[in-house]
């Protein structure tokens, strides 16, 4: 049987289905029912209707098979239907006639219009499949919804099984290049990178909360199996901090995966989480949206009377956070809304929660003080604003008692709700929280009907409760501190001794007052993280070693401000006022005249081979520098070339054709009064498809002259096919073959040298570049780190990039060395070791006194001994860098060619992507300077509208440019 029972309205009487399949589907706030029925043949499928809570119904027969109805929020009569042929349709009649909307609609990821967020009230979201294959996130209005007016907000492809569309946010993830990244949309604004911090690097990514403008997420991070992390973002849902580490997670059927974490109802900012830490799982509570975490306090008693002998810190209160297979019981842990302070839950006492002792302890103050009130699990509801509690036990064997408590559980009554037995399935309450009527449904045997029981507590009580009738509380949490989330506030509830009906119009808030802010009223802010007590008093904020608060911002343009985050930011909907403001201090910065670093040039799509004439948009980013003082220098290889200033600022692409099969060498220079930087991109033009694979280029960024080095091109994931790569080294245009995956060259001349390889795997053409500083003078002092620093090590490019950044700017400023003189390369694998390269500075006549090669050396080395170069991980693990003994000397000239490091990851990855249709438009904001050995000129288009005819779209080669992802949004995922 499909016991799909939703709505509580119309099971006011005693009744029992029939043999047939069913599926009651009621609305879930209004009176209108509907039950589906298939015949036993499985060849028709029907519906039956009603609009008068299942007094009367109406047979429907429909044309298609139910898997899935979704009523609309807000109309009653406004429902979807998800069928088993993936097909999605639409009635605005409660199901009298029904009309097609998608095809090929993934299962559980379709969704109704927000209310106050969505426009249009009948606009659905879904998830589809097109005909290429590809995931789509697809909206349009139900009462149109033809190919011509679907609305593609996002216009890449994403995963399959990731769109949520949820409050204020919508979330999906889009893999490519192997990378997958996560994306948000706030209020229906455009689709930007989740920014987690730079070396989560996520395997999987849970949304647990959007409650009170702000989201919070569940990530297992690289190098966890069995446990998620939580993290808590900013009321746009982009930048997250970490808030508590280590949650218990399990893999359910469908691999479905469940977090042991459970936000309590009633009282905002409560949570409850079970942390696992070297196999233990423990309870922890909070009550400030997760800024402070605290172990549940055991009672003294135990529920004979009989002392408990649990104190902490050895033992402590531990709850099963686990949710029912069956939706129609509650669960190891029950809170409600109207019931705010109240928790019941099934766990044990001890040093650490164990899985199959499962008491029942019940909390009125929300988490303050706990009282053991069952020594077995028992499945409960709350009547009446809680002012009736019923548990009936969770048991395999057939029932006829249930129990009741009016006294928040400190009495309990039974009650023989049938005269026969029955095997109780699931506990439903009539609509409304006011409600004393509840329904008991069950089956006497495996064989038989299902029996519902209608059990009615309001003869039990002869009153509505007045004034006199309620006392109050005040919330604090376990330290008894009465300022949560920036306001003291008190609840009212009916005195145990007090036998009334609280009611429809009863409120629990009784008041309220704000506080003044407190430190405990701030949480770390992006790219921070708590020093633990051992480090500070103050238990402050500190940077994470990758993060630095005083550069500028990507975007930052010569003559803005920005802000330095101090690191630390308010707690989303606290409302405290005055007192600390630990952000009034944060500095206002001017934007430097900084020169262009990190160009890079690539085609929208990741690719790197496109066939011939076939629209391709080339997508230029900066990482770092000013780009409003910047020309860029773009040549294209076939003879376009030009000169653009905002093309990174605009983020539009530059649109192109290849009409000639071949290989193609596209560079781009950019430049201002501080400085310049290159891009080079070898398009290949030939008939490949694409594949989701990435490459990057290993190779040591320092050499020495005449020296033999090693490149070594990392194709991932691993690749059995035959791979043939190609290497462009230095100003040469003519590509070195090879079909093994690293080559050995020298190099006769100092200055930088550009390495470019091009990996053709199966129907895949990949590509990754690097920059070598070839020197004919220079030492190199090994390094260690402290054994700390394997557990946080995952073994990536920028990883090793960010930890050597830290390693140089730390003796810098120890030693007074210029940073550009020195270079620290971290080696892949384990245990994490690194060479510093110390260069010679250029000679230049009018350069003023520095340190001399040798003391240079002797200050490096002597910071080292006195143990003074140290930088903090998560979790405040203090890593030491020190001098690594290799037996020939800590000292060698010019000969670093042997060392093998990573400097940067540029992963270029590849994914399907369709041809760009675009009407030419002009449009401001970037413009061209001048087109040479080209005589069309580039247009300037924006983005088509979908509702507009895509097919009068391009003319000639260079047709036009479209807004790409916000350059500096692209890298920041890159970075985080």
């Amino acid at each position: 049987k499909n016991r799909a029972l939703e709505s509580n309205a119309w099971l006011q009487r005693e009744t029992s289905f029939g043999t047939s399949t069913t599926a009651l589907l009621p609305h879930p706030h209004l009176c209108g029912v509907i039950l589906v029925s298939s015949s036993l043949s499985d060849r028709d499928q029907s519906l039956f209707l009603s609009a008068d809570e299942g007094a009367t119904f109406q047979k429907q027969p429909i044309p298609f098979f139910v898997e899935t109805l979704i009523f609309h929020p807000k109309e009653e009569d406004k429902v979807l239907a998800y069928t088993k042929e993936s097909k999605l349709y639409v009635s605005s009649d409660l199901g009298k006639k029904w009309t097609l909307l998608q095809e090929r609609v993934t299962k559980d990821h379709v969704f109704w219009s927000v209310s106050g967020v969505d426009a249009d009230p009948d606009l659905v979201h879904v998830e589809a499949q097109d005909l290429g294959g590809d995931f789509r996130y697809v909206t349009c209005a139900i009462h149109n919804c033809s190919e011509k007016m679907l609305t593609a907000p996002f216009a890449g492809p994403i995963d399959h099984g990731s769109l949520t569309v949820q409050d204020d946010y919508i979330f999906f993830k889009a893999t490519s290049a192997n990378r997958t990244k996560y994306y948000v949309s706030y209020r229906r604004n455009e689709f930007v990178l989740m920014k987690l911090p730079k070396y989560a690097l996520p395997k999987d990514l849970q949304i647990i909360s959007t409650d009170e403008s702000q989201v919070f997420v569940a990530v297992q991070e690289w190098y966890q199996m069995d446990t998620y992390n939580l993290y808590q973002s900013d009321p746009r849902g982009v930048r997250y901090a970490l808030v508590l580490q280590d949650v218990r997670s399990s893999r359910q059927a469908e691999e479905s995966v469940l977090i042991d974490i459970l936000e309590v109802r009633g009282v905002k900012g409560v949570f409850l989480a079970n942390q696992k830490i070297d196999g233990k799982v423990m309870t922890l509570i909070t009550y400030n949206k997760g800024r402070d975490w605290d172990y549940l306090r055991p009672p003294s008693m135990d529920m004979n009377g009989k002392p408990t002998n649990c104190k902490p810190p050895d033992c402590h209160l531990h709850l099963h956070l686990r949710w029912a297979d069956n939706p129609y019981v509650s669960g190891t842990v029950h809170t409600k809304d109207t019931a705010p302070g109240l928790i019941m839950g099934a766990g044990n006492l001890g040093s650490q929660l164990v899985e199959y002792k499962e008491e029942m302890y019940i909390t009125s103050d929300c988490g303050h003080t706990w009282r053991q009130v069952f020594e077995e699990e028992h499945h409960i509801l709350y009547l009446d604003h809680g002012g009736v509690i019923v548990a009936i036990k969770d048991t395999s064997i057939p029932l006829k008692i249930l129990k009741f408590s009016v006294d928040e559980g400190l009495t309990w009554s039974t009650h023989n709700f049938t005269s026969t037995s029955v095997f109780v399935d699931g506990l439903l309450s009539e609509p409304g929280d006011e409600t004393l009527v509840m329904t008991v449904f069950g089956h006497i045997s495996f064989r038989s009907d299902w029996e519902l029981v209608k059990v009615d507590f309001r003869p039990s009580f002869s009153r509505q409760c007045s004034e006199e009738d309620y006392s109050s509380w005040e919330l604090s949490n376990l330290q008894g501190d009465r300022c949560i989330m920036g306001q003291q506030r008190s609840f009212r509830k009916r005195k145990s001794t007090s036998w009334c009906i609280k009611g429809r119009s009863f409120t629990s808030a009784l008041t309220s007052r704000v506080c003044e802010c407190r430190d405990s009223d701030f949480l770390c802010d992006y790219g921070f993280e708590r020093s633990p007590s051992s480090e500070s008093s103050t238990n402050k904020c500190s940077a994470n070693f990758w993060f630095n608060p005083l550069s500028p911002p990507d975007d930052c343009a010569l003559g803005q401000t920005y802000t330095s985050s101090l690191g630390y930011r308010k707690v989303v909907s606290n409302v405290c006022e005055g007192g600390v403001d630990m952000q009034q201090s944060q500095v206002q910065l001017q934007c430097p005249l900084t020169p262009p670093r990190g160009l890079q040039v690539s085609i929208q799509g990741e690719a790197v081979a496109v066939r011939p004439g076939e629209d391709v948009l080339f997508v230029v980013r900066q990482e770092q520098g000013d780009v409003l003082t910047t020309k860029y220098q773009v040549d294209l290889g076939d003879g376009f070339k030009a000169m653009y200033v905002n093309l990174t600022l605009t983020g539009e692409p530059i649109r192109h054709r290849y009409e000639s099969p071949g290989i193609y060498c596209v560079s781009v220079r950019a430049e201002n009064t501080a400085g310049h930087d290159e891009a080079v991109l070898f398009v290949q033009v030939t008939p490949f498809e694409r594949e989701n694979l990435a490459l990057y280029l290993e190779v040591v960024p320092v050499i020495g002259l005449n020296q033999e080095v090693n490149l070594t091109a990392v194709l991932l994931p691993l690749n059995p096919n035959l791979t043939v790569f190609y290497w462009w080294i230095g100003h040469s245009l003519q590509p070195l073959l090879s079909l093994d995956n690293s080559v050995t060259t020298r190099f006769s001349d100092t200055g930088d040298v550009r390495v470019t390889v091009q990996a053709a795997c199966g129907n895949s053409v990949l590509q990754d570049s690097r920059v070598l500083r070839v020197l004919d003078q220079f030492q190199v002092m090994p390094l260690q780190f402290s054994k700390e620093l394997d557990a946080y090590n995952p073994n990536t490019p920028e990883w090793r990039e960010d930890v050597g950044l830290v390693v140089t700017r730390l003796l810098s400023k120890e030693t007074s060395v210029p940073q550009e003189l020195l270079v620290t390369v971290v080696k892949p694998g384990l245990p994490t070791l690194a060479d510093l390269y110390v260069l010679l500075p250029p000679p230049r006549p009018t350069r003023k006194r520095s340190l001399s090669s040798d003391k240079r050396l002797a200050a490096i080395q002597q910071v080292l001994n006195a143990q003074k170069i140290s930088f903090l991980l998560r979790g405040g693990v203090r890593v030491l860098v020190t001098l690594r003994d290799t037996g020939t000397g800590a000292e060698q000239l010019g000969g670093g060619g042997g060392y093998w490091a990573v400097v940067v990851l540029f992963v270029i990855g590849l994914f399907a992507a369709g041809a760009f249709i675009l009407y030419n438009r002009k449009r401001p904001g970037r413009t061209v300077y001048a087109q040479m050995h080209n005589e069309k000129e580039q247009e300037m288009t924006s983005p088509v509208s979908h509702s507009e005819d895509v097919q009068g779209a391009v003319q000639g080669n260079h047709s036009g440019v479209v807004l790409s992802i916000n350059s500096r949004e692209m890298h920041s995922y890159l970075v985080s």
